[in-house]
């Protein structure tokens, strides 16, 4: 159980210390991981960004991901679940179009007028505040796969066994302090578990971009 993603960020700061994990910069998945990762930044002094997917919603179930969008466009289908609840393709392209215009929107809302981080050729830390089904995280690795030939590593604070095991083959090193037997939700590991305001993740770019 972690007191907050402040506390959650300097126990995996020490971890990662400790196995001697290389990385060049940090990158948060908004919003919580990003809180997670001010502190990892900070610690080893790298410079912070964000990496942005998000998952299309069913138009019949907004609780299940029919599939994932990425920051420039693939669109990573659910196959199992698109099956159980038989969406067409047209319909998850004009779906995932919109979620492509929100994740747009909301990077140039986060960035403000900076660019983003130059990807090629570094070695990257993902940070994110947890790990459930692990599908938008992958969907973020597969993207940040084809901006850089660099090392990739993720760490979280939690993970459930079933996403961990899915994206052990992904990545080169999968950092996760806890994972728990019976998962049912991220939060259930956090003592403190607030949303993380858009504000405070801009808040946090500024502060680690100086």
């Amino acid at each position: 159980m972690f007191t907050n993603r402040r506390e959650a960020g300097h126990l995996l700061a020490k971890m990662l210390e400790e196995k001697q994990i290389k990385f060049d910069l940090v990158l948060g998945i908004p919003r919580g991981g990003v809180a997670v990762a001010e502190i990892i930044a900070s610690y080893f002094n790298c410079p912070l960004d964000v990496v942005m997917t998000k998952k299309i919603a069913s138009p019949n179930w907004e609780e299940f991901a029919i599939g994932a969008v990425t920051p420039d466009g693939e669109i990573l289908i659910h196959e199992r679940v698109q099956k159980i609840i038989n969406v067409d393709k047209d319909t998850v392209e004009n779906l995932a179009q919109k979620v492509k215009a929100d994740i747009a929107s909301r990077l140039s809302r986060f960035r403000g007028p900076k660019p983003p981080l130059q990807l090629e050729g570094k070695d990257i830390l993902l940070v994110d505040d947890g790990i459930a089904t692990g599908f938008t995280l992958k969907a973020a690795v597969r993207y940040l796969k084809r901006q850089s030939d660099g090392r990739i590593s993720v760490a979280v604070p939690v993970s459930s066994r079933n996403a961990y095991l899915n994206l052990l083959e992904d990545v080169d090193e999968l950092i996760a302090l806890l994972i728990p037997e019976e998962f049912y939700a991220v939060s259930q590991f956090y003592q403190d578990f607030t949303a993380v305001e858009d504000r405070e993740v801009i808040a946090i770019l500024q502060r680690c971009q100086g």
